[in-house]
């Protein structure tokens, strides 16, 4: 955060400015404070108080003061201050960080006392330490979000549509195993990266997934959890430049979410890619997400994400539907099933190929996919089966296939627009 972030505020100076516009910056601020905070002390739950409470007093002081010329040190500061204070109080607890700190101090340096500087490194060790492949997967998400993306505790117990004391134990449980474990706070060694960023790229992809089509609920999308994906990619790209997943990571999300306004009708429900009105996508994310993609898929054998954004490129680019490149979708869903081979790439596969080859080579292929355990619960897998029946013209069959997709649909938009199609079905077959 550069000292210009705000308004020049102190007395006659205008103030911090829109109170949107601060809660902003403390929202970039935050992770910035707290990834450092951690790896000082080597402990989440106080990073996170002192964190809280160096917020709370810019705040206070700000408007009134002036915002200080150098505003991420005036924050480390004043965190710092209330960490030591609270360590002088609980002597036990001292006693226990000391410890945790030792041990961190022979992971790395300590990091430098002020965050005006470029510090990109904190945050990278809290990317990992969040998604430290000894937690558990729901566990590395809850913990990201909370840590990084900054939401608070309600927040996340509704992205993961459970109680918001059911989320305080899993981010406690997950905490607890951080110190348990003794799980440095410090970025992976250049041998590791390898093995351990997928799992930070999958956990940032499960908040955008769970943005981009609630599992559950009233809305078809969250656009905040989305968002908030979009901006720890941004994060993590910024700290990887040369990491061209983390790019392709980036792209995928943005080529998607240019799509978000066209997605929904006026009442919420959704409105199929083929029925969107493609002068409502975002252009210029789409340009970027292009871009981005290119990066990806240059300099070496391609990853998951980059494949994946490649394909939504095809798709944001074409004029409709009739137009998009199917046979080159196809191509790509083949590199991407012998990358990550998985019954939803197929199931993606399967539909494309239909738009390509017809709806009854379509079929042929989801057929083939009706033993997987996975598909069984996942509602898009039986509603492509009646899309395909329908335009077949094997109505009941279709109309069997929609009830089968509406049992399993978690949103209400999504079991509104199954009821949609079933009743076609049923009018067309009758």
């Amino acid at each position: 955060m550069s000292a210009g972030t705000g308004s020049p505020a102190g007395p006659g100076g205008g103030g911090l400015g829109p109170v949107a516009s601060v809660e902003a910056v403390f929202r970039e601020e935050r992770g910035r404070l707290l990834a450092a905070l951690a790896r000082r002390f080597g402990d989440l739950d106080l990073a996170e108080e002192v964190t809280s409470e160096a917020i709370e007093a810019a705040l206070e002081r700000w408007p009134v003061d002036g915002v200080p010329p150098k505003p991420g040190a005036w924050l480390m500061t004043t965190a710092r201050r209330r960490a030591v204070d609270r360590l002088r109080r609980d002597q036990a607890y001292a006693a226990r960080l000391a410890i945790l700190q030792i041990e961190a101090e022979r992971a790395g340096p300590a990091p430098a006392a002020g965050l005006d500087d470029d510090l990109p490194d904190e945050r990278l060790q809290l990317f990992f330490t969040c998604s430290h492949p000894a937690l558990a997967a729901e566990d590395r998400t809850a913990l990201t979000l909370r840590c990084l993306a900054g939401l608070t505790m309600s927040e996340v117990a509704r992205a993961f549509l459970v109680p918001s004391p059911t989320m305080a134990k899993r981010i406690t449980r997950a905490k607890k195993k951080i110190r348990e474990a003794r799980i440095p706070f410090r970025a992976p060694d250049v041998d590791e990266l390898p093995q351990r960023l997928p799992g930070v790229l999958q956990v940032i992809y499960s908040i955008f997934t769970e943005g981009y089509a609630a599992s559950e609920g009233p809305l078809l999308q969250r656009l905040d959890l989305a968002e908030e994906a979009i901006r720890l990619a941004r994060i993590l790209r910024r700290l990887l430049p040369a990491e061209r997943e983390v790019a392709g990571l980036l792209a995928l999300m943005l080529l998607v979410h240019a799509r978000r306004d066209a997605r929904t009708g006026p009442g919420g429900e959704p409105v199929l890619l083929e029925e969107q009105d493609r002068g409502r996508w975002e252009r210029p994310m789409i340009e970027e997400g292009a871009a981005l993609a290119t990066v990806a898929l240059t300099g070496g054998p391609p990853g998951p994400y980059g494949v994946q954004a490649a394909i939504a490129a095809l798709h944001d680019e074409a004029a409709d539907v009739a137009a998009t490149d199917w046979a080159q979708i196809v191509a790509l869903y083949d590199v991407l099933l012998a990358l990550t081979p998985s019954p939803v790439v197929a199931l993606n596969r399967a539909a494309a190929v239909a738009m390509r080859d017809g709806p009854r080579a379509g079929l042929a292929l989801l057929d083939e996919l009706a033993g997987e355990p996975l598909l069984r619960g996942h509602h898009p897998y039986p509603a492509a089966r009646a899309d395909l029946l329908h335009r077949l013209g094997r109505h009941a069959e279709a109309a069997a296939a929609y009830r089968e997709a509406l049992a399993l649909a978690g949103t209400a938009p999504d079991r509104a627009l199954l009821r949609r199609r079933l009743r076609e079905v049923e009018h067309a077959g009758s």
